[in-house]
């Protein structure tokens, strides 16, 4: 594979390129070597507040909300068809950042980011409102209106997919955007934004701020010319989003943490469960909010599956993401790695068992570390009760369907669940008691943007994907008309 030629990253601001206002600089780093490849400016809060000023001066103007949905929907849509056509740049680019396996870049992220533009281009033609019939003499109905100026704040996990998801509908609704990718993984924004310009999104309609969340994503969120606030992340800063967007009183929706439960019954098929099982915990190299970390499964089934987890799990390809045969990557970086070395060596400390993994791998200087299934921890174990994010699994036995639903529900969070059973009723009937925004039955990760996704409890509220997505980035105005 041929390197990446990596233009020298600077915001793009009204649609022009341009260095921070300071000159500040920070490092891009390729987490398979632990190797800076590139740097990219490094936005302050004058930056912040040029960008916001821009996106207000499109919207007012009308640049991007005085075209149709009709018209938007034809942007949205060239937009799709260009990150097809530079889909091996994309995937690279994707790759590099994050150390994704450059497959699953393909078949995953830039995938789903062109299905992402092309849905929401779509339900732009949509946006439709209603005629009430009342009593008065009158003609009343309602519209659906954009809100102004969006602030999307996306994370490290999901560049491409989560920024997609964001500034999709965002734009369908004809908003404006101010996007702070994480600083750790800007590149894909960074070249997203060229390609939006490309599609003919009109200048400052989408706008890009790289740097740091306590100062440029600080920014961002308290600057009084923004709209509506779009966040994915942790649940710790989802709370300090939450209560600062909350003192300007503006719309916030957030998808944060989570820690889903994976049920396993008595009648599973073990073969398809298996598959299901790895995935959800290695994919993205456990990077994942809607991961499946946490293994609950039938006693009379228990010791069976962890004998076959521990023969599977270590055929499972760990290595460099440029080979089109890694299945799992490097952690995105030093701080996430050390992070998961700590819970592990919490899990011993607990009482936990390894069955397997449990230690960095050392490769080419990177940040890996092999996927690992803990058992023998007890339900309160902090391993168990928090977000860990990275390729381990704990794995529990339960006794009844009541108790594998008590303690799919007993942590904190509420994204996503999964069933693995071959009883249809007992599918419906266990979904149906799941405190969890998505419930996959007989596999994992199943995503589709028609499909909304979102979280219960500390992982957050609001949704994101289908037409439920648009309801966030718009609002209802009603009109009367008297008659008499």
């Amino acid at each position: 594979m041929s390197p990446i030629e990596i233009e020298p990253g600077r915001l793009f601001v009204g649609g022009q390129w341009r260095e921070a206002a300071d000159g500040a600089r920070t490092e891009v780093v390729d987490p398979s070597r632990g190797a800076v490849v590139t740097t990219v400016a490094e936005a302050g809060a004058a930056d912040v507040d040029a960008a916001v000023r821009a996106a207000r001066e499109a919207f007012d103007g009308g640049a991007w909300s005085g075209l149709s949905g009709r018209e938007r929907g034809r942007i949205l849509h060239r937009a799709a068809e260009l990150i097809r056509e530079n889909a091996d740049e994309l995937a690279q680019l994707e790759s590099l950042d994050v150390g994704k396996p450059i497959s699953l870049c393909h078949a995953v992220d830039v995938t789903n980011a062109a299905n992402d533009y092309e849905h929401f281009a779509a339900l732009a033609h949509s946006l439709d409102g209603s005629v009430r019939n009342t009593p008065m003499n009158a003609l009343a109905y309602t519209k659906r209106e954009p809100l102004g100026v969006v602030a999307a704040i996306t994370p490290f996990n999901f560049p491409l997919i989560l920024a997609g998801s964001k500034i999709g509908p965002a734009l369908a609704a004809g908003n404006t955007v101010v996007h702070k990718p994480a600083d750790e993984t800007p590149l894909s924004a960074l070249y997203m934004a060229g390609l939006l310009q490309r599609a003919g999104v009109p200048d400052g309609v989408v706008n890009v701020v790289t740097g740091t969340g306590p100062v440029a994503g600080e920014a961002l969120l308290r600057h009084r010319g923004v709209d509506k606030v779009a966040f994915t992340g942790s649940t710790a800063i989802g709370r300090h989003v939450a209560a600062t967007a909350g003192e300007a009183l503006k719309p916030v929706t957030m998808e944060l943490g989570g820690n889903a439960a994976n049920i396993v019954f008595e009648d599973a098929d073990l073969e398809k469960a298996v598959g299901a099982i790895i995935k959800a915990f290695v994919f993205n190299t456990g990077q994942f909010c809607m991961g499946g970390p946490r293994l609950l499964v039938a006693r009379s089934v228990h010791s069976t599956l962890l004998s076959i987890l521990a023969d599977a799990v270590p055929g499972v390809p760990v290595g460099d993401p440029r080979d089109p045969g890694t299945v799992v990557g490097p952690m995105a970086g030093e701080k996430h790695l050390k992070k998961v070395e700590e819970y592990v060596d919490l899990a011993r400390k607990e009482g936990g068992r390894i069955v397997i993994g449990g230690e960095r791998l050392d490769l080419d200087g990177g940040f890996y570390y092999k996927p690992t299934v803990i058992a023998d921890l007890s339900n309160d174990s902090r391993v168990v009760q928090e977000e860990i994010f990275g390729p381990v699994l704990t794995v529990q036995p339960f006794d009844t369907e009541d108790e594998a639903v008590a303690l799919a529900n007993s942590t904190p969070y509420g994204l996503a669940s999964g069933v693995q059973t071959t009883n249809l009723a007992r599918a419906h009937r266990v979904a149906d008691r799941l405190q969890a925004g998505i419930v996959w039955v007989n596999d994992w990760a199943m995503l589709d943007p028609a499909v909304p996704f979102g979280g219960v409890k500390d992982s957050g509220y609001g949704r994101e994907y289908g037409p439920e997505a648009l309801d966030a980035y718009t609002r209802v105005k009603s009109v009367v008309v008297s008659l008499d």
